[in-house]
C-alpha cells in the first residue's frame, strides 16, 4: 500500500531546480505552491546542497542535550534575526510541533489554561494544535481534542476584547491566515491583540509558519505592523525544504517553559541547512525581492482579470503569498493549471487559488504564470 493517508496526484516528481520541478517523463513544471512554502530559495538551492552534503560527512546526528557547533549557529542566527526580545529558540521538527510547544510553553508560564483562536485558522494536524484549527472536518474524526480552546471571529477587535480575560493562557492568530483562504490581519487588528493580551497577562502567541522566512516581504510578516509577539512559531521554508520548526519565545514565557523536549530537536544536518537558507534570505535581502514581485504579480493578474473578463473576484495577500478567489471550484482550476499548462499551485479552501512560489522567482515567471492562468480561465 503507497501513501494511503496522502491522495497522491498523478504525477511522479523526479527533480528540482530553482523554480521547476520535473516530472519521470520529463515534463517541466513551474512550481507556483512551493509545496506549501517550504522552498523559499527554490530547488535543490546550491547553497543549501553544499551545507547539507559537507554536515553528512561529519555529523548525521546527536541529540540536543549534546551542544553541536552548528545546532549553536541555529540558535544564535535565529535570535538574531527574530523581532526584539525573541531570543529564546526551541527547535522542533514542523510546524505543527512548534504550535504544540508554544501551546504548552504558554500554559506553563502564565498557569492559566484558556486559549483564544480564530475562525478560518490553521494551526496544524497534531491534537493540541488540532484544536486551534477551526475547520470541522480535520477535527472531527479524531474528537475529544484538547479542551479550553474558544473561537473568535478574525479581524474583530470587539470578539477579541471580550474574550481575552484573566483565565487566557494565549491567543493565536496567524497574521496572514493561509489554509483559511489568504486573508491578511489589519495592523490594528494586530496592535489590538498585542494590547488585550498584555492587560490580560496572556501571551500573544503568532503562527509564522506559512508567513515566515520572507514570504510576505518581510523576513516575519508581524514586522509590517511593528507588533510584537510572546511567542512566533515557524517551519515551512525554514530550512529550503528539511524538516524543521522553532518557536521562539521572550524571556518570560522561557523562565517557566515546563518539561518539554523532542528526540530530533535540532539535528545538525538540518540545522547546516536551516543556516545557510537563514543566510542566504538574509545576505541578498530574498524578503524584499519576494515584496517587488508579489506586488507586481497582484496587479498583473488584477489587470488580467479584467482584460479578460475572467470570474475572478479577488486577487489578495502580501509579497509572494497570494490568493486569488475565483467564482468556481479552485481545485478545478489547479488541475488545468497543472495538465494543460504545466503549472503546479495550491488551494486555500473551495474558492481559493493559492500562490506560494520561491521567493527567487523573478518576473519572467509571475508572467508565465499569468498567461497560464488566463488561458485557464479565458
Amino acid at each position: 500500500m503507497s501513501g494511503f493517508v496522502f491522495s497522491e496526484k498523478p504525477i511522479t516528481i523526479e527533480s528540482g531546480e530553482g523554480p521547476y520541478l520535473y516530472g519521470a517523463d520529463g515534463t517541466e513544471y513551474l512550481d507556483f505552491g512551493a509545496s506549501y512554502a517550504c522552498t523559499p530559495l527554490g530547488h535543490s538551492h546550491p547553497a543549501v546542497t553544499e551545507a547539507v552534503r559537507a554536515q553528512a560527512a561529519e555529523l548525521t546526528y546527536v541529540q540536543a542535550s549534546y551542544p553541536v557547533d552548528v545546532r549553536t549557529e541555529t540558535y544564535e542566527k535565529l535570535a538574531t534575526v527574530a523581532p526584539e526580545g525573541l531570543d529564546n529558540v526551541w527547535l522542533c521538527n514542523s510546524g505543527t510541533e512548534a504550535n504544540e510547544a508554544a501551546m504548552k510553553f504558554a500554559r506553563s508560564a502564565t498557569g492559566s489554561e484558556k486559549i483564544v483562536a480564530t475562525k478560518r485558522a490553521f494551526h496544524g494536524r497534531t491534537m493540541g494544535a488540532l484544536a486551534m484549527t477551526w475547520k470541522k472536518q480535520y477535527k472531527a474524526p479524531f474528537e475529544p481534542l484538547a479542551g479550553g480552546v474558544e473561537f473568535v471571529d478574525y479581524g474583530d477587535v470587539a470578539a477579541l476584547d471580550e474574550a481575552v480575560d484573566e483565565d487566557t493562557a494565549a491567543v493565536f492568530l496567524e497574521p496572514v491566515q493561509g489554509e483559511g483562504g489568504i486573508h491578511p490581519a489589519t495592523v490594528d487588528y494586530l496592535e489590538a491583540a498585542r494590547e488585550v493580551t498584555a492587560e490580560a497577562g496572556a501571551a500573544l502567541a503568532f503562527d509564522e509558519i506559512q508567513t515566515g522566512m520572507g514570504r510576505t516581504g518581510t523576513l516575519w510578516a508581524c514586522e509590517r505592523a511593528g507588533v510584537v509577539p510572546d511567542v512566533l512559531t515557524t517551519a515551512k521554508g525554514i530550512a529550503n525544504g528539511l524538516p524543521m520548526g522553532a518557536t521562539l519565545c521572550a524571556d518570560w514565557i522561557a523562565d517557566d517553559p515546563g518539561n518539554h523536549g523532542s528526540t530530533f530537536s535540532g539535528g545538525p544536518v538540518v540545522c547546516a541547512a536551516a543556516n545557510a537558507t537563514l543566510d542566504t534570505l538574509v545576505d541578498e535581502d530574498v524578503p524584499a525581492h519576494a515584496r517587488a514581485v508579489g506586488d507586481s504579480l497582484v496587479a498583473a493578474l488584477s489587470d488580467a482579470a479584467d482584460e479578460h473578463d475572467l470570474p475572478v473576484r479577488e486577487v489578495r495577500g502580501e509579497g509572494l503569498m497570494i490568493g486569488i478567489e475565483v467564482k468556481r471550484g479552485a481545485n478545478r482550476v489547479l488541475r488545468d493549471l497543472a495538465i494543460q499548462e504545466n503549472v503546479l499551485a495550491l488551494p486555500a479552501g473551495r474558492t481559493v487559488v493559492r500562490l506560494l512560489p520561491p521567493l527567487t522567482i523573478d518576473e519572467s515567471h509571475a508572467d508565465a504564470f499569468v498567461d497560464a492562468f488566463v488561458e485557464v480561465l479565458g
